[in-house]
């Protein structure tokens, strides 16, 4: 088969949708499909986003000539030689080559991908969060009741569409790449390090994050807390906080998940976060906030603990419990551990490929054009 995946823009760094993508193209390639990586320049229907400061404005004219004048260099993540990437001027049909199924990525792809001929491809809809953070929500909702084939990655997507009024979602869960992400220490003995995703997005729960770590270092002043992404540091970050900006994949994995006893995961909402579930399968026990992308794997008081989102205090005292009850960190970090070790692209790469096929081979088009497919979620327990 010919697969496209149409990037909602040019790849400047990681993100946990971004990896997705790029993770199953490696997979798809290994199975003998050709696998092409569009990422436009700009976006045909891209978000209109306000100009809230004239400083954020400014950062952003210049981030807007760096895409004119340069191509990304993507060395963050492993890509087989044998994925095509393909940077172009837009997300103009001309752009997009002929293929057998074409997906839109995010929320403002879906648009540019209803527009392709027929000769792009089946047209798929891989669904990674409820994106009304990036755009306005009855946009939103319009892509997910669009007449694409929709793949959602968590439980939750999958519940939301049904309430969105949303036919025939595949469920296709993601995965941890087990061979990149392993234990390197034992989970037992572990010093009073505790690590944490920075992004400056709000969303993200950062400042909750730093203000959790900042109760607790009053019962454990010696706590070290360590941070890593991509951005700059910002002037609001503490001082005592631990930052390393855009850290090589093995640096993080040596040096912050398997010598970490714990990661936190403050976030207000997550499509399926990926970060903490790496976290775990190196050992870290993880408490997270009970939003529905952690809750893949995150049972509270089984496998992690939860807290409300934006509650710091609580998430405070879920910290403190693991840090005093060693007992209970290690059963909780293996417990997500041997759980996560079902979680294989192997896995997912399977589910799609099958979603794919079963979707092509039972297409009809009626004469006017409208799609008369009905095909039921695929199986995706593990």
């Amino acid at each position: 088969m010919r697969i496209t995946f149409l990037m909602p823009g040019y790849v400047w760094g990681p993100s946990g949708g971004i990896r997705v993508v790029y993770e199953y193209a490696n997979s798809l390639v290994e199975r003998g499909h050709e696998v092409t990586v569009v990422h436009p320049r700009r976006v045909k229907y891209a978000p209109v986003r306000p100009r809230e400061r004239l400083l954020h404005w400014a950062y952003n004219q210049v981030e807007t000539m760096r895409e004119w004048v340069s191509e990304p260099t993507i060395d963050w993540q492993p890509i087989n030689p044998k994925v095509k990437l393909l940077f172009v001027p837009d997300a103009e049909a001309r752009h997009i080559p002929d293929a057998d199924a074409v997906f839109a990525t995010a929320w403002y792809t879906v648009r540019s991908v209803l527009d392709c001929p027929a000769a792009k491809g089946e047209k798929f809809y891989l669904i990674q969060g409820y994106e009304t953070w990036n755009g306005p929500k009855d946009q939103v909702d319009a892509t997910w009741r669009s007449p694409l084939h929709k793949v959602v990655i968590a439980k939750w997507l999958l519940e939301l569409g049904g309430e969105l009024g949303c036919k025939d979602l595949a469920y296709i869960p993601n995965a941890v790449d087990g061979k990149k992400y392993r234990l390197g220490s034992p989970v037992e003995g572990r010093q009073k390090q505790v690590a944490m995703l920075f992004n400056a997005a709000k969303i993200k729960g950062a400042a909750e994050g730093f203000e959790a770590i900042r109760i607790v270092r009053e019962r454990f002043p010696n706590l070290r807390f360590v941070l890593f992404g991509t951005s700059r540091r910002q002037s609001w970050v503490p001082e005592w906080a631990e930052y390393y900006r855009n850290p090589p994949q093995k640096f993080i994995v040596d040096e912050i998940y398997n010598k970490s006893a714990i990661f936190i995961s403050p976030s207000w909402t997550e499509g399926s976060a990926l970060p903490p579930a790496e976290a775990a399968c190196c050992g870290c026990a993880v408490v997270g906030t009970e939003i529905g992308g952690i809750q893949e794997y995150i049972q509270h008081g089984v496998t992690g603990l939860l807290s409300p989102p934006k509650d710091a205090v609580a998430m405070a005292a879920n910290i403190c419990l693991l840090l005093e009850n060693e007992e209970l960190r290690v059963k909780l970090a293996k417990a997500c551990h041997d759980l996560l070790a079902e979680f294989t692209w192997e896995r997912s790469a399977t589910l799609l490929e099958d979603y794919i096929v079963r979707v092509l081979k039972q297409k009809r088009i009626s004469p006017e054009g409208q799609l008369l497919l009905r095909y039921s979620t695929p199986d995706a327990r593990l």
